[in-house]
C-alpha cells in the first residue's frame, strides 16, 4: 500500500496547518509508519529494556502500520466521499483501534494506548490546545496501563512531551514543543535506567516515540525536524535476553505472552492482579470490552488461562525469549510396562468417533463430545486422571467448555498434576496444536508451540438450523444451512456444498497456507473432493488435508492456518 502524502497534506506543499483534520491524521499515520519502517533496524539495535531481544523497532512499526491501515480502510470504504467523507473523529478512532488490534510487544502495546488517549481528546477538536490536552491524556493513560512504570522509558518520554507543550499554542507550536520535550527526555534516559547506562544507549521505545512525534511535526508544519544522531553501538548486553525484565539486574521471565481479550472492566481488574503475580512487564490497554494484554512470565499456560477466566482471549502470541533445547531427562520417558506415570500427555475433547480415533492414534487421551451433551468438569477431570501423567495439556476445543475446563485444570493441579489449558475453540485448532506436540521438549516450550499453532488457525463450522432464529447474518429458518466463522453466523444458505464454498472463500480472503477439512458422515457425498478441487483451482499456494469425523460431529469443520 502506498503511503505517499495525500494531495491535501500541507507537508506536500511546505505549508503549516492550524487544525489536525481527518486528512492530516491520515497523512500523520502514513508518515509514522514510513518513519518507523526506516528506523526499525536502528531502534531494534539499541533494544536492551525491558528485554534485550532486539525487536522494539519492529514491534513499533507493526503497531503503527496496523493503525495506518485502519485509517486507510475508513477513507477507502464504499461511499466515503463528499458529505460522507470521514471526519477527524472517524480518523483518530480508526488509528487508535487499528493500533490496539495490531499492537506488538511492550512498546507497541504502550504506543497503542498513547494513540487511544490522544483519540479521546482529538475526536472533539484538532487545534493546538486540543493536541496539548491529547498528549497529556495519552501520557497519563499509558502510565496507568503499565503495572509498574519505570522512569527512563517510553513513559518518561511521553510525559516530557506532554509537559513540554502544556501551555498550549497553535498546532505547529504545540507539535514542535512536544517533540523538543520528548527529545530532551530521551537523551536523559541512560541516566535514569541502569541497564541503559551500562549499554550506553537511550531507551529504544522512547526513541520510537520521538520518531512518531517527528512525523507529527512534519505533518503539521511541512518541515521535518532535525534527525536524531546515529545511535552508538551497544556497549554491553545482559547475559541472557530475559535479564533486565522488571527489576534491573535480575534474571527475567522466559516468555512474552500477548493476546486480545474480550472482557468486562471488572474481570480485567482481577486479571491484572493475577498476571502481576505471575510475571512482570504487565501492560493492559484498551477499553469498551476489548483489551490488549501483554506480560512476561515463566508459565505461559497460566497467563493464557487467566485470560480465559476473564473473558474471551484470541490472537494469542507466545514468544520464548531464550529458546534452547531442554536437556534429556530420564523422567521424560512414557509409562512403562509397570504402569509408572508418564511424563506428559494431551487430553482433547473431540466431536465424532472418527476424529477421536485420529487424535488417539497421535497419542492423545480423548473425550468425545456428543451433540447436546458437553462434557462436565468431572468428566474432564477424570480424563486428565486417566492420562496418568505428571504433566497434561488440556485441549477443550469448544468455547462453551471454557469454564468446565478451567475448573478441571484447577482441581487436577490440587492433586499434584501440572496442567496447561490451551484455549482451543474448535476441533481444528486442537488438531493443529496436537500436530506440533513434542513430548521430548520442556513443558513450557511444548505449550508455547501448541498455543501458537492453535492461535494461528482460524476456524469455521457448518450446521443445520433446528428452528427459526435471529443471527448475525439475518433471520434463518428451520433447515437452513448456517456457516459459522469464529463462532458467529456469517452465511445462511439452503445447500450445504454451496454454503461451504462461500465460507471457504471468505476465510481464504484473509490468506492462508493450509486448509483442514473435517467431514462427518452426515455431509453430502463428494463434499471433501469438491472443496479440495476448489482450493486447488483458486488458491494455488494453499494445501488441503481432509479428515473423516464419522458420526456425532457437525457436517463440516474448516480450519485455515
Amino acid at each position: 500500500m502506498s503511503r505517499a502524502p495525500q494531495p491535501s497534506d500541507p507537508a506536500a506543499r511546505g505549508d503549516e496547518r492550524l487544525v489536525l483534520d481527518a486528512e492530516a491524521v491520515r497523512a500523520w499515520s502514513a508518515r509514522t509508519a514510513e518513519a518507523l519502517g526506516r528506523e526499525r533496524a536502528a531502534i531494534d539495535a539499541i533494544n536492551v529494556f525491558p528485554v534485550a531481544d532486539g525487536d522494539t523497532g519492529t514491534n513499533l512499526y507493526l503497531t503503527a502500520d496496523a493503525g495506518h491501515r485502519a485509517v486507510e480502510a475508513v477513507f477507502t470504504a464504499p461511499g466515503a466521499a463528499g458529505a460522507s467523507a470521514p471526519g477527524t473523529a472517524d480518523a483518530v478512532r480508526a488509528l487508535a483501534h487499528g493500533a490496539l488490534l495490531g499492537a506488538r510487544g511492550n512498546s507497541g502495546t504502550i504506543l497503542s494506548q498513547l494513540l487511544r488517549g490522544m483519540a479521546a481528546v482529538l475526536a472533539d477538536g484538532g487545534d493546538g490546545d486540543h493536541l496539548a490536552r491529547a498528549l497529556g491524556t495519552a501520557a497519563a493513560s499509558a502510565r496507568a496501563a503499565v503495572a509498574h512504570p519505570e522512569e527512563g522509558t517510553i513513559l518518561t518520554v511521553a510525559s516530557a512531551a506532554a509537559a513540554g507543550c502544556a501551555d498550549g499554542g497553535t498546532l505547529p507550536e504545540v507539535a514542535r514543543k512536544a517533540y523538543d520535550g520528548a527529545r530532551t527526555a530521551l537523551e536523559a534516559t541512560p541516566g535514569q535506567l541502569a541497564v541503559l547506562g551500562r549499554a550506553g544507549v537511550v531507551d529504544a521505545g522512547g526513541q520510537g516515540l520521538v520518531t512518531v512525534l517527528g512525523a507529527l511535526v512534519e505533518t503539521v508544519t511541512g518541515r521535518a525536524p532535525e534527525p536524531l544522531p546515529p545511535s552508538p553501538a551497544v556497549r554491553a548486553l545482559p547475559e541472557r535476553p530475559g535479564e533486565g525484565c522488571g527489576h534491573d539486574g535480575e534474571q527475567g521471565p522466559g516468555y512474552e505472552v500477548l493476546y486480545l481479550l474480550e472482557a468486562e472492566d471488572a474481570a480485567v481488574e482481577l486479571l491484572k492482579a493475577r498476571l502481576d503475580a505471575l510475571g512482570d512487564s504487565l501492560v493492559v490497554v484498551g477499553g469498551d470490552g476489548l483489551w490488549n494484554v501483554h506480560v512476561h512470565v515463566d508459565d505461559a499456560g497460566a497467563a493464557v488461562e487467566a485470560g480465559i477466566e476473564a473473558g474471551r482471549p484470541h490472537r494469542i502470541r507466545v514468544t520464548h525469549f531464550a529458546a534452547a533445547p531442554a536437556p534429556a531427562r530420564a523422567d521424560r520417558e512414557p509409562a512403562d510396562a509397570r504402569g509408572e506415570r508418564a511424563h506428559r500427555a494431551v487430553v482433547a475433547v473431540l466431536p465424532g468417533e472418527g476424529l477421536a480415533g485420529l487424535c488417539a492414534e497421535a497419542g492423545a487421551t480423548t473425550l468425545q463430545a456428543r451433540p447436546g451433551e458437553p462434557p462436565t468438569g468431572d468428566a474432564l477431570l477424570d480424563a486428565v486422571r486417566r492420562a496418568h501423567a505428571r504433566e497434561v495439556v488440556l485441549l477443550p476445543n469448544d468455547t462453551d467448555l471454557r469454564t468446565a475446563a478451567a475448573s478441571a485444570a484447577e482441581r487436577a493441579r490440587a492433586e499434584g498434576i501440572r496442567v496447561a489449558l490451551i484455549p482451543t475453540r474448535a476441533a481444528v485448532q486442537g488438531i493443529a496444536a496436537l500436530a506440533v506436540h513434542e513430548p521430548g521438549r520442556s513443558f513450557d516450550e511444548d505449550v508455547v508451540a501448541m498455543t501458537a499453532a492453535a492461535g494461528a488457525t482460524r476456524y469455521a463450522e457448518l450446521a443445520v438450523a433446528a428452528r427459526q432464529s435471529f443471527t448475525s447474518a439475518g433471520v434463518c429458518q428451520a433447515g437452513d444451512v448456517l456457516g459459522l466463522i469464529e463462532g458467529d453466523v456469517a452465511v445462511i444458505g439452503q445447500d450445504l456444498t454451496a454454503t461451504a464454498l462461500t465460507v471457504l472463500d471468505r476465510m481464504l480472503q484473509a490468506g492462508g497456507e493450509l486448509v483442514t477439512l473435517v467431514v462427518a458422515d452426515s455431509a453430502p457425498p463428494g463434499l471433501a473432493d469438491t472443496l479440495e478441487a476448489h482450493v486447488r483451482r483458486g488458491y494455488l499456494a494453499v494445501d488441503t488435508v481432509t479428515y473423516h469425523a464419522g458420526e456425532g460431529a457437525p457436517p463440516l469443520l474448516v480450519g485455515v492456518e
